[in-house]
């Protein structure tokens, strides 16, 4: 996403939401190709020199989630890891557990059977969370092999 996409975010809060330092944040998430923290973004708004405080962060985010414009994972710690979704998109990701990296993965079959599920049950407006974590080839590469081969 380009800048001229953060400012489309930005004009999307509510009126009342939109100060410089939630477009800073949004300005900084925009950069960001992969999950990040809200920690991590804010050390991010920190070291471009943007006093934006670590709650205004974390709410920037719940709002952006709430309107459905960051997808949300959780890492092996439960921390809830953030990113810019695509317009328009609910996507699911493949996670490295080991670097971070992730990967948009096709999910249509997931989406097929949540709606199935719901139906059946008779529910509408159907929510779900799907996590999909690994290792990348990057990082099983670089972990050198057991001593021995691995066997025992």
């Amino acid at each position: 996403m380009s800048c001229g996409n953060a400012d489309l975010l930005v004009r999307a809060l509510p009126a009342a939401r939109r100060t410089r330092q939630r477009g800073a944040v949004l300005h900084v998430l925009v950069d960001c190709s992969d999950f990040v923290s809200a920690q991590q973004l804010h050390a991010l708004t920190t070291a471009d020199g943007i006093g934006v405080g670590l709650t205004t962060v974390y709410r920037t985010l719940r709002e952006l989630e709430a309107y459905g414009r960051v997808d949300v994972v959780r890492d092996d710690a439960g921390e809830r890891l953030y990113r810019l979704r695509p317009f328009g998109r609910h996507r699911h990701y493949l996670v490295c557990r080991s670097c971070g990296r992730s990967r948009a993965v096709d999910a249509e079959v997931v989406e097929a059977w949540v709606d199935e599920i719901g139906e059946s049950a008779g529910f509408d407006a159907v929510e779900h969370t799907v996590e999909l974590t690994g290792i990348c080839a990057t990082c099983r590469s670089a972990t050198p092999p057991l001593a021995g081969g691995g066997e025992q």
